[in-house]
């Protein structure tokens, strides 16, 4: 996908599969400030003015998406109607996210700010099975992997997740959602109040 400063080229409209905004330090690290399912679209720069992104993305659960060119994009977001009006709150929503996000990674405990991205990421595949490492949700929440696996690790022992190589798979999401923080329920009911309801994922290739 892009990375921080590129030249956007082209919107996309992910149908399934997970794409992560990063924002990266100079010292090389790192955090995720965003999850851009089905629900949602990648390179908003293009119709709110910008020429690049100051984030990078990075694709976290391969899938499809459509791929829509700048110059067409903008000049159906000139002619007003639907798309832009579901562009510009999208873009209200995911700043939610964003917002909330930072707010989350600064105040809450690092099993509540697991047990956000791990709900966020089921939303998004209509999954509970997610394909990812250990050590990709540490860089993904700008945290040690210790810490992220000591978390996985009590996670586990309550029963609310499995863990195999490469593989989280949710087993008692009520569970989790009993653990998770505010931040999660906020930026749900705020993309549920913001954008039409989505359909299932397709299957990832």
């Amino acid at each position: 996908m892009l990375e921080s400063g590129d030249h956007v080229h082209f919107l996309y409209f992910p149908i399934s599969g997970i794409v992560s905004l990063i924002y990266a330090l100079e010292d090389g690290s790192s955090s995720e400030v965003a999850l851009v399912g089905n629900e949602g679209m990648v390179g908003i720069s293009i119709f709110m003015g910008g020429d690049s992104m100051p984030s990078s993305t990075k694709v976290q659960s391969t899938g499809k998406a459509y791929k829509l060119s700048r110059k067409v994009m903008k000049r159906g977001f000139s002619l007003g109607g639907k798309l832009q009006q579901y562009s510009l709150l999208y873009t209200q929503a995911l700043i939610c996210q964003t917002s909330q996000t930072a707010v989350c990674n600064q105040h809450h405990l690092l099993d509540q700010q697991l047990c956000r991205w791990l709900l966020m990421s089921m939303d998004r595949l209509h999954s509970e099975d997610i394909v990812i490492t250990q050590e990709m949700i540490s860089h993904l929440l700008g945290v040690r992997r210790e810490n992220v696996t000591q978390a996985i690790g009590q996670l586990q022992k309550d029963g609310v997740i499995a863990v195999r190589r490469g593989h989280i798979k949710v087993l008692d999401r009520p569970a989790m959602e009993a653990r998770v923080c505010e931040c999660y329920k906020m930026v749900r009911k705020e993309y549920e109040r913001l954008l039409p309801p989505v359909p299932d994922a397709e299957p990832t290739v």
